[in-house]
């Protein structure tokens, strides 16, 4: 159930953002990667495909995609070929999702510490993060590599909250699918989520709340922020 900001009295200490249409816009390139790598086998990768695998670690995303198309490949090698589509077409592809760096510069002006905790692998993470030099500026990132279960598993919140030291409901999750929210909401953390385009048919029913943007007004006031950040 969605609670009103007014009702979250502990005041968060450290804030998890998910990466992949979260931080960036990364969601189009992957769609773009499903089709190629369907196409050269005769298939087409659809909305609902990809509804289906969002959010969701390499493993069990492919896994998905074979049995929805009763592919002989291995979840291994189509992880492989996905993986080498989207580091090549990435550069001038993606860009910061609306509000991203004026969050991360008001984070930063009021030292709160922050994490990032993907389903996507740590090759992946660090070449998107490099189109704009961003890794330093946070405190640790987890991968798909760093759990045994992935979202909508709870794993890899507890261990972000573990990494911080901090009990769960002192920490904020930003996510945009619904495996994701799933995931943050059973690991006890205050989940966020902020749905894009490709994710807007997806339940949020799990998340404390549902906000329009990075640069909602009631993520800033949920944080304790003044919501007069810039970008760096």
């Amino acid at each position: 159930m969605q609670m009103e900001m007014k009702s979250l009295e502990i005041v968060p200490e450290a804030v998890v953002f998910d990466m992949d249409g979260l931080m960036f816009n990364t969601e189009d390139l992957y769609f773009a990667v499903g089709e190629e790598l369907l196409r050269r086998r005769g298939k087409k990768f659809t909305r609902e495909l990809s509804d289906a695998m969002m959010g969701r670690p390499p493993q069990a995303s492919f896994e998905i995609m074979i049995r929805w198309h009763n592919l002989s490949d291995t979840w291994e090698n189509l992880a492989a070929e996905s993986e080498n589509l989207f580091i090549e077409r990435i550069q001038g592809r993606v860009a910061p999702m609306p509000g991203l760096l004026e969050l991360l510069a008001a984070l930063e002006s009021a030292r709160i510490p922050k994490a990032i905790a993907t389903s996507s692998s740590r090759r992946t993470l660090r070449a998107v993060l490099a189109c704009f030099e961003l890794e330093p500026r946070f405190d640790f990132t987890l991968t798909a590599e760093d759990v045994i279960q992935g979202k909508p598993h709870p794993e890899i919140y507890q261990k972000a909250c573990q990494r911080f030291g901090l009990p769960p409901n002192k920490v904020v999750v930003l996510e945009d699918s619904e495996a994701g929210c799933r995931a943050a909401a059973a690991a006890g953390t205050i989940a966020v989520a902020v749905p894009g385009p490709h994710s807007a048919r997806h339940d949020f029913s799990s998340a404390t709340v549902v906000i329009d943007s990075l640069r909602d007004p009631r993520l800033y006031e949920l944080l304790r922020l003044p919501q007069n950040g810039s970008a760096e």
